[in-house]
């Protein structure tokens, strides 16, 4: 099965080296590993286990930190339905990024955007998913003083003028070009690239500073940031820089990437215990042997074992991710014992996310930037 990478879907099996090549973007090396540690003062498992592998300017928004230039970090989540751990792996990376260099987090909720996309979305169900999808982000322990929420809607009064400016410098057939648009797209969905480019120069403006932008996401969403720079730039603003993840795959295997639709084949930040434990059970795929006897004897394939896979984001200290995937290997530890490792390594993390979480709805305010 070929594969497919846009920024609305994502299918087989993805060829990282070749995604590198066609979309010009540049392998993180040691040597960029090895200034990030000079500077952070460690380096974050996911960019020693190759999560985050590529980047587009990474080395300029370093450059600049060095000068006493800092950088500010920006993302985003179009609300559409519950989040899941592929969503937080690159927020548990930007909240590394945030305490290590004392940055600040633009965080933008398009709250249009999936009303805009997807038919069968109402307006009355995004803004639910929006108060649901802040209390996850908020509950991932994020520095309220300086993380700063942009919701489209609400804050259309700064955000628009800017946007403006940004549409009148992309052209239609660019759009098309890029993302498949045809006559048959409603104008709303045109005009959303230039409402996703304003965070990446408008704390600047807001505040008037020259600060570098850093976008870590996924590789999937590079598109929208490709036409992003070079509007940006026209506009008289610094590109802004980006480092990619891979995808954190769904628990049927190692094609493709987690989808909250697919709610069988993810976990939810609301899951249970019982339901992390009967998911995982059930419906990660395994690479271990069809018999005890010949997976004693020949080991499993942790390149294709899903709950190995996702031990990379949950297990940081690497001699125990080693052991275990030697073990699992050799044979010594049963498809069902890495499992229950993995169930344990989550229910414990999303025990004390889901404790955080009821407390978000305090805070919500202190997010939400005031304009």
């Amino acid at each position: 099965m070929s594969s497919k990478v846009n920024p609305y879907s994502v299918s087989g099996k993805v060829n990282y080296d070749k995604l590198v090549s066609e979309f010009g973007v540049k392998n993180i090396t040691p040597d960029v590993l090895k200034e990030i540690e000079i500077l952070a003062g460690e380096v974050h498992p996911y960019l020693r286990r190759g999560i985050f592998f590529a980047y587009r300017d990474l080395k300029k928004v370093l450059n600049e930190y060095k000068k006493g230039n800092k950088f500010f970090l920006y993302t985003g989540r179009a609300p559409s339905g519950p989040i899941h751990l592929g969503h937080v792996s690159v927020w548990l990376f930007m909240k590394w990024l945030q305490e290590k260099f004392d940055v600040d987090i633009w965080f933008q909720f398009p709250d249009e955007e999936k009303f805009l996309f997807k038919s069968d979305s109402s307006w009355d169900e995004i803004q639910h998913w929006l108060y649901e999808n802040m209390l996850d982000v908020i509950a991932l322990g994020f520095d309220p003083k300086k993380t700063h929420f942009l919701i489209n809607t609400k804050h259309a009064g700064i955000m628009y003028p800017e946007a403006v400016k940004v549409a009148k410098k992309i052209t239609f057939s660019s759009i098309k070009a890029a993302f498949g648009f045809n006559e048959s797209n409603n104008i709303g969905s045109i005009f959303y690239t230039a409402m996703q480019t304003v965070p990446v120069f408008l704390p600047n403006v807001l505040e008037n500073k020259k600060r570098p932008c850093l976008i870590p996401l996924g590789i999937d969403q590079d598109v929208h940031f490709r036409l992003s720079r070079d509007v940006v730039e026209k506009l008289g603003y610094e590109k802004p820089a980006l480092i990619h993840a891979k995808f954190m795959p769904p628990l049927s295997g190692v094609e493709g990437k987690m989808s909250s639709s697919e709610s069988d084949k993810a976990i939810l930040m609301t899951d249970s215990p019982k339901e992390v434990a009967r998911k995982i059970n059930k419906y990660a795929f395994s690479g271990g042997r069809d018999t005890v006897e010949e997976h004693r004897k020949h080991g499993g394939n942790i390149d294709v074992d899903i709950a190995c896979q996702w031990l990379k984001y949950f297990e940081f200290d690497d001699e125990k991710l080693k052991k275990i995937y030697d073990n699992y290997s050799s044979g010594k530890l049963l498809s069902g014992e890495v499992k229950k490792i993995l169930i344990d390594k989550i229910n414990d993390f999303l025990a004390g996310h889901q404790k955080r979480r009821k407390e978000a709805e305090k805070l919500i305010d202190k997010f939400i930037y005031k304009n």
